[in-house]
């Protein structure tokens, strides 16, 4: 069951869910906006160069960070990662769902590629996998509204929360934008 706006404020009172900093005007009927971050990974371009999912990737990827209130210009086409600003998380018996905003999504911007679920027991900053699927280069700035997320309830409490012991979490409470860890599965 997805969470109403009352039920996130009464979740979030009861520790259920964790949004930092939180602010009613950005509370939607069944979500919360989210905002852009300042930080940013692309892709070094070069001739040569492999993704090899069994290595560490951290070589082929570059930060970019930008000022506060600036923008960072995505080239058609092109694949970023980058964090919203806002903390989040959720208890054993909860998740949440990051969704695209709809008047971005009109212009060609896609705001994750697989990742949109916060694991119960996690609290981070989110991850984006930003695509510009447009033919022209889109400007997008931080701190602008850029993702949505929604929260469930599951039927029970998880038994093994997301950073536990018994799974093999790469993203626990991570707060900085960071290449992809698939490498650590092998």
């Amino acid at each position: 069951m997805i969470l109403s706006d009352k039920s996130i404020k009464d979740s979030l009172k009861k520790g259920e869910i964790v949004i930092e900093p939180f602010s009613e005007e950005f509370l939607q009927p069944a979500s919360y906006d989210l905002h852009l971050d300042r930080y940013f990974m692309i892709f070094k371009e070069g001739e040569g160069k492999v993704i090899d999912v069994k290595k560490n990737i951290d070589n082929l990827m570059e930060e970019i960070e930008i000022g506060m209130g600036e923008a960072f210009v995505l080239k058609p086409w092109q694949f970023a990662l980058a964090n919203v600003k806002e903390i989040t998380g959720v208890d054993s018996r909860h998740v949440g769902r990051l969704e695209g905003k709809s008047s971005l999504a009109r212009i060609g911007l896609l705001i994750h590629a697989t990742a949109g679920f916060l694991d119960p027991g996690n609290q981070l900053r989110l991850t984006l996998e930003l695509v510009n699927t447009s033919p022209l280069p889109i400007k997008i700035y931080e701190g602008m509204k850029v993702a949505q997320l929604a929260f469930e309830e599951l039927d029970s409490n998880c038994e093994k929360p997301y950073g536990s012991d018994k799974l093999n979490s790469k993203y626990t409470g991570d707060t900085k934008v960071k290449t992809s860890q698939m490498w650590r599965n092998f």
